[in-house]
């Protein structure tokens, strides 16, 4: 959790200077479309192979001693993908400016797809990385080492951090080229690089095997087909929503990643880390008979994710306004642009529970080797958002809000319906989960979120009636944000205590235990 969140705040950093830097219209709208072809290929070829089912057979031949095995199927999966995508990636870069039209940007002109291609040329070897990257973290997983696997997308924001400073001084906003640069090498070294170094210590022995009858590798196989076949909600809501809005306003693209992006950091902090670190366990749990154990993990772990999803959820939306202009408001940012972002990030917001809780769900059916459920569920959601795109995108067009807000509308909506259709499967194919349990949970923990929004707003509402109208613009945005958020964040912890909200004790517990261990130590 501590990894990832430096993550994000690394990336809130990369958001910061791409934001002063760039600003938000046509030249960071041109940069963002580039990663909806890489993204695509890692999503639908390199994605599903590592998420889905190489740990659950990885993490099986290691919970039954056989960690050779366990290295022959690594070095099975890594030579075989590696072909695949490397020739994905050359056939990516012959026909880029063919396919970018269709794929990244189809309300894009001419000029403007001229320049997508260049910097998804620039971008697309990175998904090499990201694969053989990807495949080591997900062994590291398998050993319950988090540290490395948490790093490397640090690493991969300081490289898009340098690259964007650097070329953003000398060239402008037409230096969006240092960001794809950067990206590049940031791939390189955190999540390949970085990677590589710590699997070493684990015994990595990686030798090109082209057997495609090992039995663990034929596991694999049969498991990723269904999502390679598939346009899972999960893999290409991002894509999707960035596609869409090629076709409005100038900086609607820029505009929709920046919300969705500050959206992300509560659901990588907390929901995405709960389900990384939960899945090894419920992997372990499930392949050795331990189905009651499996059952509380999990029940524990929804608990959990509520617990921190509801409040981000109504802090988002409180401070959107002030938390955009104190991290993303400043050079060529303007406040018009901090509108588009907050208009968007309210309804992306919504979303953040059921994105975290799909996480955790979705690898649950993972660790039962059962991959092909989550992929069924996510393509009949991804089926029915793109018409729901149209729909609200055209929608919101007669509203106080900008059209790019019915394109977060729909991918909340999506989400929660994948939750939903998710845990109802879940629930009968693992026995039962204690619903009423989760249910009480999500109750007390709304009750109390809702007093916390309801302080955060009166407070921001005194905060801007008093504050000194002289003070810097940064001092006073930071103060909207701090002062109303440690009082909603009092409240918070007094109306967990007063519900008695075993979650709350829990995490209260883990920290005391750890002073105590820390004294001990000394």
């Amino acid at each position: 959790m501590a990894a990832i969140l430096l993550s994000r705040v690394l990336g809130l950093v990369r958001d910061m200077v791409i934001s002063g830097v760039f600003g938000q219209g046509l030249n960071t709208d041109v940069y963002y479309a580039a990663f909806n072809l890489p993204d695509l290929l890692f999503y639908l070829i390199a994605g599903g192979a590592l998420s889905s089912a190489f740990v659950p057979v990885f993490v099986e031949y290691l919970s039954n001693d056989k960690r050779d095995e366990a290295w022959r199927l690594f070095s099975v999966i890594a030579t075989v993908m590696s072909v695949v995508v490397g020739v994905f990636i050359i056939i990516g870069e012959i026909f880029t400016r063919q396919l970018v039209p269709f794929v990244a940007a189809p309300g894009f002109g001419p000029d403007a797809l001229d320049r997508v291609a260049y910097l998804t040329r620039i971008v697309l070897p990175a998904q090499f990385f990201f694969f053989l990257g990807g495949l080591m973290m997900a062994s590291l997983w398998a050993h319950q080492h988090f540290v490395a696997p948490g790093l490397g997308p640090s690493i991969y924001n300081v490289g898009i951090i340098i690259g964007g400073a650097i070329a953003g001084s000398q060239l402008g906003p037409q230096g969006v080229e240092g960001l794809a640069w950067g990206a590049l090498a940031g791939a390189f070294a955190g999540n390949f690089v970085l990677q590589f170094l710590v699997l070493r210590r684990y015994g990595l022995a990686f030798k090109p095997s082209f057997n495609f009858r090992h039995p663990g590798a034929i596991k694999v196989w049969k498991l990723m087909l269904p999502v390679i076949f598939s346009l899972s909600l999960t893999q290409v809501d991002v894509w999707i929503n960035r596609w869409f809005a090629t076709y409005l306003f100038e900086g609607a693209v820029s505009a929709l990643d920046r919300a969705n992006r500050l959206m992300q950091v509560p659901i990588g902090i907390f929901g995405q880390a709960i389900a990384i670190g939960f899945y090894p366990t419920l992997a372990s749990q499930f392949s050795t008979g331990k189905m009651k154990e499996f059952r509380e993990t999990l029940n524990y772990g929804l608990r959990a994710i509520s617990f921190v999803a509801i409040p981000a959820t109504i802090l988002l939306i409180v401070l959107r306004v002030p938390i955009i202009q104190l991290l993303l408001q400043h050079g060529r940012f303007s406040q018009s642009n901090t509108r588009d972002v907050a208009s968007a990030l309210i309804f992306y917001a919504l979303g953040i529970f059921a994105w975290s809780a799909q996480a955790l769900i979705a690898r649950a059916f993972y660790s039962m080797q059962h991959t092909l459920t989550p992929v069924l569920t996510g393509t009949i959601m991804t089926a029915l958002f793109i018409p729901m795109n149209i729909i609200f995108m055209r929608g919101m067009e007669h509203t106080a809000f900008r059209s790019h807000s019915g394109l977060a509308i729909a991918t909340t909506i999506a989400a929660t319906g994948d939750m939903a259709l998710l845990l109802y499967l879940l629930r009968r194919r693992a026995g039962g989960i204690n619903a009423k349990r989760i249910l009480t949970s999500i109750a007390k923990i709304s009750v109390a979120s809702a007093v916390m929004g309801a302080a955060m707003w009166v407070a921001l509402l005194g905060v801007e009636e008093f504050a000194p109208g002289n003070l810097p613009f940064k001092i006073a945005a930071g103060l909207r944000v701090v002062i109303p958020a440690a009082i909603g964040g009092g409240l918070l912890a007094a109306m967990a205590r007063l519900l008695r909200m075993e979650e709350s004790a829990a995490v209260w517990d883990m920290i005391k235990r750890r002073l105590i261990r820390r004294r001990a130590d000394e």
